[in-house]
C-alpha cells in the first residue's frame, strides 16, 4: 500500500514559490560579490581597470596572486595571523570554559552576582581610551600578548556555553562522579568536555574567526611591521592603498602600477578568506546543534 501525501493548498504553492524567489534572490546577492572577486583576482589588469570583468575571468592571469606572495609583508602577516588565531583563540576557549562551568553549577554560591558583572561589562566598558592606557601600563603595546589578552574571554559565547553545560550535563551525572571520588576538574576534562564537542566546535569558530578578521587591535597596539596581522597587511593595500613596487621583486614589468593595485586587493582577498572556507566544513555539522542547545534559557 503506497502512503498517501499530503495534498498542497494553493495557499501553500504560492508560498513556496515565493519562498524559493526570495532565497534565490538572497542567493544571488551574495554569491555574485564572491564570484566577481575571485574572477578579477585571477584576470589581467586591463581588463578589471577599464571594468571588463562582470562574471567570469577575462584575459585570465596569475599575476595578481604572483605579486601577492612576492610582497615582503605578506608571508610574516600569513603567518602572525596563524599564530593569533590559534593561541588566541586556545586562550579564548579555555577562559570560557574555566568561566562557564562553575556559573553553570547550582551548587556555586554567589554565581547571579558574578553573571551580573559579566553581563555588565557587555553593556558598558571603560572604552578605547582607558583600554589603550591599561594595555600600556601592563607593558603590552607593541607585542604578541596584546593581540591575545585583551579580549581573552567573550561574555557572549561564556552565556552560550554555560547555557549548554546547564541544559546537556545533568546532575545526576555529576553526584555519581562524586561518588566514585571524582574531582571537579576531573569531571571538568573526562565527561564534561567529552560531551560538550559541539558547543566547543562553535566558540572555536566564532574565536577564530574574529582573530583572523581582527585588524583594529593590531593597529592600535602593534607599531612593529614584523608582528602585523594579515588583515592589517590587507588593510594597508585596500584602504590607504599603499603599495610600494620595491617590496616586490620580478613583477610584470608590462602591469601598471594601478593595476597591479587593483589585482593585489582582489587577490588578498581570496588569500586572506581561503584558510576559513577550508576550515568551516569541519565544523559545521556541529553548529546548529551547539548553537540551538545553547541558546536554551537556562
Amino acid at each position: 500500500m503506497e502512503a498517501s501525501s499530503i495534498r498542497e493548498t494553493r495557499g501553500d504553492q504560492l508560498f513556496t514559490v515565493i519562498n524559493y524567489c526570495i532565497l534565490s534572490l538572497f542567493l544571488i546577492t551574495i554569491l555574485y560579490p564572491l564570484i566577481y572577486v575571485a574572477s578579477a583576482s585571477i584576470s589581467s589588469s586591463e581588463a578589471v581597470i577599464s571594468g571588463r570583468v562582470w562574471l567570469w575571468p577575462v584575459d585570465p592571469t596569475l599575476d595578481g596572486y604572483g605579486a601577492v606572495f612576492k610582497h615582503k609583508l605578506i608571508w610574516s602577516g600569513f603567518a602572525n595571523s596563524l599564530f593569533y588565531t590559534a593561541a588566541g583563540t586556545l586562550i579564548n576557549v579555555v577562559m570560557t570554559i574555566l568561566a562557564a562551568y562553575p556559573l553553570s553549577r547550582k551548587d556555586f554560591y554567589g554565581k547571579n552576582i558574578f553573571m551580573f558583572l559579566f553581563v555588565f561589562t557587555m553593556m558598558f566598558s571603560g572604552g578605547l581610551i582607558p583600554t589603550y592606557l591599561l594595555v600600556k601600563d601592563l607593558g603590552m603595546l607593541n607585542t604578541v600578548w596584546s593581540m591575545l589578552l585583551p579580549g581573552a574571554l567573550g561574555v557572549w559565547n561564556m552565556i552560550i556555553t554555560r547555557t549548554y553545560f546547564q541544559t546537556t550535563i545533568p546532575e545526576e551525572l555529576l553526584e555519581a562522579s562524586q561518588l566514585d571520588g571524582c574531582t571537579d576538574f576531573q569531571f571538568i576534562w573526562k565527561i564534561v568536555l567529552p560531551l560538550s564537542g559541539p558547543i566547543i566546535a562553535v566558540i572555536t569558530l566564532f574565536y577564530a574567526v574574529g582573530h583572523w578578521n581582527s585588524y583594529f587591535n593590531a593597529l592600535i597596539y602593534l607599531k612593529n611591521q614584523n608582528l602585523y596581522p594579515l588583515q592589517l597587511v590587507l588593510r594597508d593595500i585596500l584602504v590607504q592603498n599603499e603599495v610600494d613596487l620595491n617590496m616586490l621583486v620580478d613583477v610584470t614589468e608590462q602591469a601598471k602600477r594601478e593595476g597591479l593595485r587593483e589585482l593585489l586587493k582582489y587577490s588578498l582577498i581570496v588569500v586572506a578568506t581561503v584558510p576559513l572556507l577550508i576550515v568551516y566544513p569541519f565544523v559545521q555539522k556541529y553548529f546548529v546543534k551547539g548553537i540551538m542547545i545553547g541558546s536554551l534559557k537556562g
